[in-house]
C-alpha cells in the first residue's frame, strides 16, 4: 500500500519499525564477544609483514583496551589487562609478561583518574590515551632492555606519534562496534 503525500508516493512502514527496542534483551555472548574478540583482532595486526627499519605500528591491542575503558568504564573488569597483555605478549614479541603488567597498569591507572574524576570529554580522553600509549612504549623499550640490547628512545618517536594520531580512528572503530553490539 502506498501513501501520497504532496505529489510524492512512498511505501507504508510495516508496524514492526515503529516498535519499541526498550525492552528488547541482548544477547549476553554479543555483548561481551565484540569487545573482547576486537582487541585480541587488534594485537594479532602488529604480526602484519610491514618490513622497516624501526617499530612504527601502533600497539592496537593496547588502544581497543584503553578505548574501550574510556567509552564504557565498567564493560570490562580491572584485572582485563592481564590476560590480554599476556595474548599481546605471544604476538609482539615483548617479553612475555611485560604487555600483561603494562596493561594492568594502564588498567588500574585509568581506574583511578575516574575515581577522581567529575566527568570527561573527548579531548581528556585522547589526553589520557596519548600519555598511557606513550608510558606503555617506553615502558616495553626498558623490559625489551632488560632481555636485549635497549634501543634508543628516539626511535619510538613515530611510532608514538603515530599512535596518538590513529588514536581518534580507534576510538571510532570502538564506538561503530559499540552501536553493533546494543544493536537488538
Amino acid at each position: 500500500m502506498k501513501k501520497t503525500i504532496s505529489g510524492l508516493t512512498r511505501p507504508l512502514r510495516s508496524g514492526r519499525d515503529y516498535q519499541s527496542r526498550i525492552e528488547q534483551v541482548q544477547s549476553p555472548t554479543k555483548m561481551l564477544a565484540i569487545p573482547i574478540a576486537s582487541i585480541l583482532f587488534a594485537s594479532i595486526i602488529t604480526t602484519l609483514p610491514v618490513i622497516t627499519t624501526q617499530a612504527i605500528l601502533p600497539p592496537f591491542g593496547l588502544m581497543f583496551l584503553l578505548s574501550w575503558r574510556l567509552m564504557r568504564p565498567r564493560l570490562l573488569p580491572i584485572w582485563a589487562g592481564l590476560p590480554f597483555g599476556m595474548f599481546d605478549d605471544v604476538f609482539s614479541g615483548q617479553p612475555f609478561g611485560s604487555a600483561a603488567l603494562i596493561w594492568s597498569l594502564a588498567m588500574l591507572s585509568i581506574e583511578l583518574l575516574d575515581a577522581r574524576a567529575v566527568w570527561r570529554d573527548y579531548w581528556q580522553d585522547w589526553l589520557i590515551a596519548a600519555i598511557l600509549v606513550i608510558l606503555a612504549l617506553c615502558a616495553g623499550n626498558f623490559f625489551v632492555g632488560l632481555a636485549f640490547t635497549r634501543p634508543e628512545v628516539a626511535t619510538l618517536l613515530p611510532q608514538m606519534i603515530l599512535s596518538i594520531l590513529v588514536f581518534p580512528l580507534v576510538v571510532r572503530t570502538v564506538a561503530r562496534l559499540d552501536r553493533w553490539r546494543l544493536k537488538p
